[in-house]
């Protein structure tokens, strides 16, 4: 399809939904986009991942899709393959970006190969033992860990042992709460760092060199962590922006924002979250590559920062993919 000149005239498909335990957040993002592409004059439709996906798409036949996903298969490369295969415009990265930084130990290696602070960790397989697992995680990272899903977003599944506990209940646990038809999942392991959450966005056009939004600090009730709760329920969460920390510290958060970005080979946008410790050592925990657009999402506050609204964000983003597919094509 010829792309038109102007969002008067661009059809833009907004995805939503999935088979994952962020489908629910999917949905509220795609909302959010849909919105803001329509306040900004795009003729916009919400499609549902699922068995009519691609007669949707067809008979829509949008310029542009936005993929408002989050875990499996919007996140992972298996939808961006899809709309490939259509020779369809779309925001966001690409397969390969996708699909390594959905496996956050795959991740953390090309991290750790660009030279970004990042944890050790252990990783779980699905029908591993779980006393052998444990008693491994205890010899590499001690008692007080952090267990996690291999590919899930959201804090999903996440199990906290900040004083030390039972480390096969909560590798268990986690990848019990990530089970999909398949059955449990893998997990990650790293030892707990004490510190303060915070997370840098990044905008990366095609055509203008990529900048980072100010660092934001992301701060719960006393006690509490940034679970799926806490991210996605107005007023249980707050957001510093920017955060408190010396400059030093938040010039370089941004900058490995940016380096994490990079590394990746990432499109149009992502979030890195890390933690920051009382002497301001860093630690890059991941990165996501379809931030959330909620009312509670953080990516919306950071370019708001920068001078984005909604609705420009949104123009933004759609623009730079047209463009990105014309340049593609062009070269092949």
């Amino acid at each position: 399809m010829s792309q038109p000149t102007g969002s008067e005239s661009t059809k833009v498909a907004v995805l939503r939904g999935g088979y994952s335990r962020e489908a629910e957040v999917s949905a509220k993002s795609a909302r959010e986009v849909a919105a803001g592409l329509e306040t900004a004059g795009y003729t916009v439709a919400i499609i549902d991942l699922g068995s009519a996906l691609t007669r949707d798409l067809l008979d829509f036949n949008p310029h542009v899709v936005f993929p408002a996903l989050h875990g499996s298969p919007g996140e992972d490369g298996t939808v961006q393959g899809f709309l490939e295969m259509l020779d369809l415009p779309y925001v966001g990265a690409g397969v390969h970006g996708s699909a390594t930084a959905m496996d956050k130990s795959l991740a953390k290696a090309v991290f750790a190969r660009a030279g970004l602070p990042v944890l050790p960790d252990v990783v779980v397989a699905p029908d591993r033992d779980v006393y052998e697992a444990a008693s491994e995680v205890r010899q590499k990272l001690g008692e007080r860990i952090v267990v996690k899903p291999l590919a899930q977003g959201s804090a999903l599944g996440v199990q906290l042992l900040p004083n030390g506990g039972d480390i096969a209940a909560a590798i268990n646990n986690s990848r019990e709460a990530a089970a999909d038809v398949s059955g449990p999942a893998a997990v990650l392991v790293e030892p707990y760092v004490m510190g303060r959450e915070m997370t840098v966005g990044v905008l990366d056009l095609e055509g203008a060199a990529p900048q980072s939004f100010p660092v934001i600090e992301i701060r719960t009730a006393q006690g509490e962590w940034y679970d799926f709760t806490n991210r996605y329920t107005v007023g249980r969460s707050e957001h510093i922006l920017p955060a408190p920390i010396s400059s030093q510290a938040s010039a370089r958060i941004r900058e490995i924002g940016i380096q994490a970005h990079q590394s990746l080979g990432l499109h149009e946008l992502s979030r890195a979250d890390l933690i920051v410790t009382d002497d301001e050592s860093i630690t890059l925990l991941e990165v996501n590559t379809l931030p959330g657009m909620t009312p509670t999402s953080l990516y919306p506050d950071g370019a708001r920062a920068v001078g984005y609204s909604f609705s420009a964000l949104m123009q933004a983003l759609v623009a730079s993919a047209q463009r990105r597919h014309k340049s593609k094509t062009h070269l092949s």
